[in-house]
């Protein structure tokens, strides 16, 4: 009894440290969540700072969901700052100047933001040029044309479907104070929740790819449906569902989705964890790496057209640092320096992270100064989390201070972080990048994949 019960706490253990990175931050989140709960007196969590945090943040939750993708491909997007900037100018001119309808100018938008996406994407895969160098110069290119575009002042004074966009609410159905509309959506969104995490364990399992206990994984549902739930309550209690909280639902959903379940999303883990095995199982990597900087671009314009809708205006200083919130997003999320590892639903957990820091930092009064400096401080040891991960240096360091405080580093537990599904074994790696994995139209991306995990 004794020894099924040690060896079912040593599996519990080792798939735990399986999905460290998949877990690892939604805990961070909720820490901070009860940390600022609790210093700023219950502030935090009113259902009119809930719709505040989304209103907020909305934009770096677009621009995280597009920059994760670029870097699961194993490159970098450093203009997405100025193509908010330039595209939300662009944007302001065509609402406010021309007299353009919303319905024609965000298409418009996405057109333009997509052909910045496919110039930059064009000399990052055909020509071979860096990605630093070519969005860097995307950076300026499209700063100086933001500046050219507006003549160095603002335009403003958009029209209300415009402003309503970033700032309005969804019409509901009142009751009692309350508006069911967001409840009702609340229930269809865990509904859904609790499908995909099921259908994500399942397809795990027939792949051979060890997952958490039953129990854990229910906990984890479990969780995620009351998370969803408290989200929409808060809705209800305010004002209800923001049009661009509905607009964000739809795009995780969707990228989620596409990512985890089309071919597609799969030939792009493969891209950035082994390009070359991906060509030799015939994954068009060129192509793969253009369409993830237009999709890039496209979402770039969305968020210059949502951020300048929330302004009310465009200012050639807009978009500044935008592209580090969004990096730091997607390092924070569980995004690899090193390509082919990453989650949209990760993106928003580090989107969340900072907004959450940066709306808590500022309630009980906390300088500028410190916010950045704390900020930075989150991004380095999300990365160096990675980093060392990787390594083993994590699990050996953790099992040495277990040792040294009278642990037993030699004994299941050890044997678990060094040789079975810890941080930096083969196993480890092969579940982080399991969706480049179970490509069913590309069967030799898995072979390759893995071999150049191992290496």
């Amino acid at each position: 009894m004794r020894a099924a019960a040690a060896g079912g706490a040593a599996s519990v253990r080792a798939a735990l440290r399986g999905n460290a990175r998949r877990y690892g931050m939604v805990i961070a989140l909720a820490a901070i969540v009860v940390l600022f709960q609790i210093l700023t007196g219950g502030l935090l969590l009113r259902p009119a700072n809930v719709s505040n945090l989304v209103l907020q943040n909305s934009y770096v939750l677009i621009l995280a969901v597009g920059m994760m993708l670029v870097i699961i491909t194993g490159h970098i997007d450093l203009s997405v700052g100025s193509v908010v900037a330039f595209t939300g100018a662009v944007s302001a001119i065509m609402l406010a100047e021309w007299g353009l309808p919303l319905l024609v100018v965000l298409p418009l938008a996405l057109l333009v933001g997509g052909l910045i996406g496919a110039w930059q994407g064009f000399w990052v895969a055909y020509v071979g040029l860096p990605a630093f160098i070519v969005t860097l110069a995307g950076m300026l290119v499209f700063r100086g044309l933001t500046l050219l575009v507006l003549g160095g002042e603002s335009v403003g004074d958009l029209p209300s479907s415009a402003r309503r966009l970033a700032s309005g609410f969804v019409p509901g159905f009142e009751a009692g104070g309350v508006d069911l509309v967001p409840l009702a959506l609340g229930a269809v969104v865990a509904a859904l929740v609790v499908a995909g995490l099921r259908t994500s364990r399942s397809r795990a399992l027939r792949h051979g790819i060890r997952v958490v206990p039953a129990p854990a994984a229910l906990a984890v549902q479990v969780l995620a449906v009351g998370a969803v739930l408290a989200l929409c309550t808060a809705f209800a209690l305010h004002s209800g569902v923001p049009w661009v909280g509905a607009l964000l639902l739809v795009l995780i959903a969707g990228y989620a989705l596409f990512m985890a379940s089309t071919v597609p999303g799969r030939r792009v883990y493969a891209t950035g964890g082994n390009p070359k095995a991906a060509e030799l199982s015939g994954v068009r990597t060129k192509r793969t790496v253009f369409w993830v900087f237009v999709n890039m671009g496209a979402l770039s314009a969305l968020a210059g057209l949502v951020f300048t809708a929330r302004l009310n205006l465009a200012a050639p200083g807009a978009g500044t640092m935008f592209e580090l919130d969004a990096i730091a997003a997607a390092f924070i999320g569980g995004a690899s320096a090193s390509g082919g590892v990453g989650t949209v639903v990760g993106a928003v957990v580090g989107a969340l992270v900072m907004g959450v820091l940066n709306n808590g930092m500022s309630i009980i009064g906390l300088g500028v100064d410190w916010q950045q400096a704390i900020k930075g401080l989150v991004l380095l040891v999300a990365v160096a989390f990675d980093v060392l991960g990787k390594k083993g240096t994590l699990a050996s360091g953790l099992e040495g201070l277990r040792g040294l405080f009278g642990g037993r580093p030699g004994g299941p537990s050890g044997a678990a972080g060094s040789g079975g599904a810890g941080a930096g074994s083969p196993l480890h790696g092969a579940a982080e990048r399991e969706p480049a994995a179970q490509e069913a139209g590309d069967g030799g991306v898995q072979q390759h994949h893995r071999q150049g995990v191992q290496q």
